[in-house]
């Protein structure tokens, strides 16, 4: 009599081990699936700050090019030609005309360049200031763009401040 009540309550474990296996099974999968979700938001997070790593990038590139540009042609950068302050400022929705001159063509470059690297828009915009000391010039390459997708704690307002000597 104890062989068959042995048997009997070891078929009875095994009928109730196989119910906590499958729900085991469920909360494993439940488990997963927060994990899954909770890495899927880390990449897109991720992404937007690599994104706006890139644009404050690319505006560092520009102010580069354009200083690059004056040192090419500094006789007229010297005379305050490349100047653009206040209502002069660059907007990369409307670019100066190239026309008339070497300076006029490479702020419209400048310009254009600054549009298709962070955007076309009338918050993108780019402002020079230039002062003669002795036999260099001084400037002040200030480039403003609109980095919305810097996420989550960044500001979207951008401005890049290149200070060099010509």
């Amino acid at each position: 009599m104890s062989q068959h009540s042995a048997n009997r309550s070891g078929a009875g474990r095994r009928f109730l081990q196989s119910g906590v296996g499958l729900i085991e099974v469920l909360i494993a999968v439940l488990v997963l699936s927060i994990a899954f979700l909770g890495i899927a938001a880390l990449q897109a997070m991720s992404m937007s700050t690599n994104n706006s790593a890139m644009a404050r990038s690319m505006a560092t590139i520009a102010s580069y090019s354009i200083l690059d540009a004056m040192r090419a042609d500094f006789d007229v950068a010297k005379a305050g030609t490349y100047n653009r302050t206040g209502a002069s400022v660059i907007k990369a929705d409307a670019c100066p005309d190239a026309a008339g001159s070497l300076a006029n063509a490479q702020l419209n470059q400048w310009c254009t360049q600054l549009g298709q690297a962070l955007g076309a828009v009338a918050t993108t915009t780019g402002g020079i200031a230039c002062t003669t000391v002795v036999d260099s010039v001084d400037c002040t390459v200030t480039i403003t763009f609109d980095d919305s997708r810097a996420g989550v704690g960044g500001s979207s307002v951008q401005q890049v401040v290149t200070r060099a000597m010509l």
